[in-house]
């Protein structure tokens, strides 16, 4: 069996007492540039999302019209999803063999060029058929470079943080993924009070594309510097070792497959619902407030962008809620809140009240948060060192094309064939339930440091 116990004396008596020894400084050092990856990567990821339900239908899909449009442009933002999968694949490879530095920087330099390149792409009244042709593999680029982040920046996290304070920590990457989806709808927000509607269409809708390269570049720069990092270097060399003692480990995610499947789909599981009702919320419900109940396009992304602002404070709090309470027990909760507000909050949302509308939104994006807090530690718990990365971003890559990157069509889908809302509330209903099967299953690990988890028997048992 492969253990994660290779690392130096000194951090091994660390861990017998409760977890590495790790400077407050150099851990919020860290912290920092790994948020400031996350913010940026998913800045350039969900920008997409928001532009998908807004813009991308007429202007690259106008022979379709109405809902046919609308989904065909929920279409190439799936596809940017089915791609993730093969990012992470990628990244666990490198990152459980040489370290975490080469996928993160490698996966902010595709997300930059892809979303350049978005930001640069003709319409179909220029370019016809080669428009949305080459919308999709730049969505596709895309997906590999952010299905490739993800995994680094969280081991990179959880991995370091001592054991009382691994949820609390973990959480931060997550937090990160939420400000660079309220900073893109902020920024698409600016750009529809300050840009009359006709030249939005027209080229204001490219200008937050355009900004993601300037905003990964800096993200490189700041992922440069924690090469220095004697954490990071430690952490690279741990990785290595453990590879070597593990004996011939030339596919870590192979590895992964044939040894942790179980976790693999336990994780796939977990992730479900969270992922699913993160894109309803960030992207369906934009396309179902404006062309449903007639809401303007404005503040219905204001409200989105205040909801989903609170998840900068709840994420964490329940991350650290969970060092305290374990993982199992609050995700649990989580998700059957999620299945019990499924009705409730499109009732509210039905009302066609901003007000309403925002109180809808905060009560999922709260239980949303319940779940994504515990969830980097969680993972981290299911995986030895030598397959962490490439287990935890299987997990985490394969529910996002299952869930999260079909959510947004499923519901246009669901709501253009039902006439109404409440059969996406059975959909998230369903989710849900998925949800708590896998959870359920999952072995709690939440007080134990990473170095003891490996000698555990890894057959998922609860």
């Amino acid at each position: 069996m492969s253990t994660d116990r290779d690392v130096s004396p000194s951090a091994r008596a660390d861990a017998a007492h409760g977890g590495l020894v790790v400077d407050e400084n150099r851990m919020r050092k860290l912290a920092f540039a790994s948020i400031a990856s996350t913010v940026l990567e998913w800045f350039d990821f969900l920008v997409y999302s928001t532009a998908a339900a807004l813009v991308f239908g007429p202007l690259f899909f106008p022979t379709l019209g109405g809902v046919q449009g609308t989904l065909a442009s929920f279409a190439t933002l799936a596809v940017g999803f089915v791609a993730r999968p093969l990012g992470g694949v990628l990244a666990g490879h490198v990152g459980d063999r040489y370290g975490r530095k080469v996928p993160l920087v490698g996966s902010m330099l595709l997300m930059g060029v892809a979303t350049f390149v978005v930001g640069l792409l003709p319409t179909y009244d220029t370019a016809g058929m080669w428009a949305p042709v080459l919308l999709v593999i730049a969505r596709i680029v895309q997906g590999l470079g952010v299905g490739a982040q993800w995994g680094g920046a969280a081991m990179l996290l959880v991995e370091h943080a001592p054991v009382a304070k691994r949820g609390f920590y973990g959480s931060l990457v997550n937090t990160g993924t939420i400000l660079g989806a309220v900073l893109g709808n902020g920024f698409f927000l600016l750009l529809t009070a300050l840009v009359p509607a006709d030249s939005f269409e027209a080229w204001g809708w490219r200008i937050p594309f355009l900004s993601g390269l300037v905003l990964v570049v800096v993200g490189i720069y700041v992922q440069l510097k924690i090469e220095e990092s004697p954490v990071f270097t430690e952490l690279r060399h741990a990785s290595s070792a453990a590879a070597q003692r593990a004996g011939v480990r030339k596919a870590p995610v192979g590895q992964a497959i044939r040894l942790y499947w179980r976790q693999i789909l336990q994780a796939i599981a977990a992730f479900f619902v969270v992922n699913g009702t993160f894109y309803i919320f960030i992207s369906g419900i934009l396309d179902y407030g404006t062309k449903t109940l007639g809401l303007d396009r404005t503040p219905m992304l204001l409200v989105v962008m205040l909801a989903g602002l609170t998840q900068v404070v709840t994420i964490p709090v329940f991350g650290a809620l969970s060092d305290r309470l374990g993982r199992k027990r609050i995700y649990l909760a989580g998700a059957v809140a999620m299945a019990v507000a499924g009705f409730p909050m499109f009732w509210l949302i039905d009302t066609g009240s901003l007000l309403w509308l925002g109180v809808a939104l905060v009560v999922g994006f709260t239980i949303h948060a319940s779940m994504f807090g515990c969830q980097t530690a969680m993972y981290a718990e299911m995986f030895p060192a030598d397959v962490r990365l490439s287990g935890a971003s299987l997990g985490f890559q394969v529910a996002s094309v299952l869930a999260g990157g079909l959510a947004p069509m499923i519901t246009t889908a669901l709501v253009a064939a039902s006439g109404g809302s409440s059969a996406v509330s059975l959909y998230i209903i369903a989710m849900a339930a998925v949800t708590f099967a896998g959870v359920s299953t999952i072995r709690e690990r939440f007080q134990r440091d990473l170095y003891a988890v490996s000698s555990d028997r890894t057959d998922g048992a609860a």
